[in-house]
């Protein structure tokens, strides 16, 4: 890296310490003018307007147009509303999903949908998964694994087809790589309440996974159940399957989530 490529580097770094000085400082004051800000930073009183106007522009802080003075933003909120939601769906989930993981001996993961891939927030080893590989804070593909379906089912196809990446990765032969073949798959996970991935997303690796609604009946989650494909054979998987929309249906009412009278017991 040269002199000014690294000098550069530096200046950001600096500047978003600086930003974040300024968050804590209204958290802490409830309110600041601009001059306060810039003593609090130990900076010109110009810089301290720039990052100001920098994270009002993100809704993160807001004037108060009587005083002049900022305060914390609506935009703060939705932050820590995003992070209390994920905080709240690993915490009612998890004695569900060991629960589960005893249930099938199996590997059980919680996902949800992030920047067009599905995010593992959660996972439980069963007695039978020794060694598991461990996926929490990792992305996957949506359209070549149970939980990337079962999120994408809570979605229109259009807007599937908005945020799906393409092209469709072929993982495996048995990967789906054609659209028109996802929007089928979609559908009848709409229909059955599951989704199964028999040897997509890699070879000899199958899983199951359920929805996880709100109380408004979104689905925001998936709950899978996977192993070696020798061991989530024919003879096991109709019970797995039902193992796991139990769970995920007793996650969703630990969120909210009733289902009315006519709905499928998933």
């Amino acid at each position: 890296m040269s002199n000014a490529a690294a000098a550069g580097a530096q200046s950001t770094v600096q500047s978003v310490d600086r930003a974040i000085t300024v968050l804590e400082v209204l958290a802490d004051a409830g309110e600041a003018g601009v001059t306060d800000i810039a003593r609090k930073l130990g900076v010109h009183k110009s810089t301290a307007f720039r990052l100001v106007a920098a994270l009002e522009k993100r809704g993160l802080v807001e004037q108060n147009s009587e005083r002049g003075k900022y305060r914390l933003g609506m935009g703060i909120l939705h932050l820590a509303g995003a992070t209390t939601a994920s905080l709240d769906l690993v915490q009612e989930s998890r004695p569900l999903c060991r629960a589960l993981a005893a249930q099938t001996n199996e590997t059980v993961n919680l996902a949800i949908l992030s920047d067009g891939l599905a995010l593992y927030l959660d996972q439980v080893s069963g007695s039978s998964a020794l060694q598991s590989h461990n996926w929490v804070g990792q992305r996957i593909p949506l359209h070549a694994t149970s939980n990337g379906k079962v999120l994408l089912s809570g979605l229109p196809d259009s807007e599937v087809a908005r945020i799906v990446r393409r092209p469709l990765r072929a993982y495996t032969a048995e990967t789906i790589t054609a659209m028109k073949g996802l929007l089928a798959v979609l559908a009848a996970v709409r229909a059955e309440g599951h989704a199964v991935a028999v040897d997509e997303f890699e070879v000899g690796l199958t899983a199951v996974a359920a929805p996880v609604r709100d109380f408004h009946g979104d689905v925001i989650a998936s709950v899978s159940v996977s192993g070696p494909t020798f061991r989530l054979d024919s003879d096991r998987l109709d019970g797995i399957v039902d193992n796991t929309k139990r769970t995920a249906a007793s996650i969703s009412t630990r969120l909210g989530w009733r289902a009315s009278p006519t709905a499928k017991s998933w």
